[in-house]
């Protein structure tokens, strides 16, 4: 028989277990282990169909009429001074980057002040309000344009940038709602109560303490709102009728006519209206995905 150990002593650990793999059963290989075409032959592929329609446009545009070279060259700029001239693009970029500025603060300050209330305070409809939002997300904009149009002419504001800027801002508040409030309740509620404590009230504890915390969430839903003001058609088409008061995607359909298209002029149009959205995310890329993370984060 074998003795039983002392109480106390040491015990020798467990031998490790050798049994051997099922048969038939593959060790899924590691990351590090996965040879490097089959990470780069998808990416390139999908790199490759997501720059050539960018590239076909930009050829249009600095290619002279008539030409049917693969290369941009030689390259001329007369497509760009026409439709920046006779077609008064220079107008739309204008007006196209008044209505989106003004959509990106008036959304960002009001979807602020509502995100907040959502996340910090309990009140009786807070769960059908939240539905609400959700649900006028399934409503899609031409469906209230008739409404819309009645309004604006009652208030006088048909051919108005207003009209736009408020019709856009309305569309964009529900979903910037959600995503503040999100993005508010991963800031810890206890650093609001120590700024009580040192004397602040709850403007000042929000605007120096839970304020800079949210920058990439502003970041965020600032820039989708001025992206989306930006390339919207539908509003400015309806409650805009004279030229001067026009937008970029207005101005972009104006150039195809009836009978024929303009290609230069459209693919030069084209580079126009995607410059402004392209130098927003090469900016603010670092801010976006860092406000993607926090909001997807529970805190």
């Amino acid at each position: 028989m074998t003795a039983a150990p002392a109480p106390g002593a040491a015990q020798a650990p467990p031998p490790p277990d050798r049994t051997p793999p099922a048969a038939g059963r593959k060790r899924r290989p590691a990351w590090d282990e996965v040879p490097r075409w089959q990470i780069y032959l998808p990416l390139g592929i999908y790199l490759v169909f997501t720059l050539v329609p960018f590239y076909w446009i930009l050829l249009f545009a600095v290619r002279p009429a008539g030409s049917t070279s693969l290369l941009p060259w030689p390259m001329t700029t007369d497509h760009f001074e026409k439709v920046w001239t006779e077609r008064s693009f220079g107008v739309f970029f204008q007006n196209s980057l008044l209505i989106g500025v003004a959509v990106l603060v008036m959304t960002t300050v009001v979807a602020l002040a509502g995100g907040y209330a959502l996340a910090r305070f309990d009140f009786r409809i807070k769960k059908g309000f939240m539905l609400a939002l959700l649900c006028s997300q399934f409503v899609p904009g031409a469906l209230l344009l008739v409404p819309l149009f009645q309004i604006f002419a009652e208030l006088r504001m048909i051919n108005s940038l207003g009209s736009v800027i408020i019709a856009e801002t309305v569309f964009q508040l529900p979903l910037s709602m959600i995503l503040i409030s999100g993005f508010i309740r991963n800031v810890p509620y206890s650093l609001e109560e120590a700024a009580w404590v040192d004397g602040c009230n709850r403007f000042s504890a929000f605007r120096i303490v839970v304020l800079p915390l949210l920058r990439p969430g502003l970041v965020a839903v600032g820039s989708f709102a001025f992206v989306h003001a930006w390339n919207h058609f539908l509003f400015a088409l309806m409650f805009l009728s004279s030229q001067s008061k026009q937008t970029i995607p207005v101005g972009l359909n104006t150039l195809m006519g009836a009978d024929s298209v303009d290609l230069g002029a459209l693919a030069a149009g084209g580079v126009i209206a995607a410059v402004p959205v392209v130098i927003v995310f090469a900016f603010i890329q670092k801010w976006l995905v860092t406000g993607f993370s926090a909001g997807a984060v529970k805190g």
